[in-house]
């Protein structure tokens, strides 16, 4: 075999395996944009509008942290350190 045989040899390999690579490449970006509509779709049934998700997450973060302060405030610290 000539040295341009090797050479094309190696190029045929490569490009079998460029394409392998970008149709497992495109499932996987197809499996990930069903994901996204999927999540899309939990969260307006959830009554969250996607583009506040931040504030969403925010306003939730805050709710938690109330209640515990609330929580911890109805103990009744002066038995609990009794004991």
């Amino acid at each position: 075999m000539t040295n341009y045989e090797k050479e094309l040899d190696v190029l045929k390999k490569d490009m079998e395996k460029a394409k392998s690579l970008k149709y497992r490449a495109e499932a996987r970006l197809e499996q990930l944009n069903k994901q996204k509509e999927e999540i899309i779709e939990e969260l307006k049934e959830l009554g969250v509008n996607p583009d506040e998700l931040d504030k969403e997450i925010e306003k939730l973060t805050k709710e938690i942290n109330d209640l515990f302060e609330e929580a911890n405030e109805m103990l009744p610290k002066d038995i609990l350190e009794k004991k």
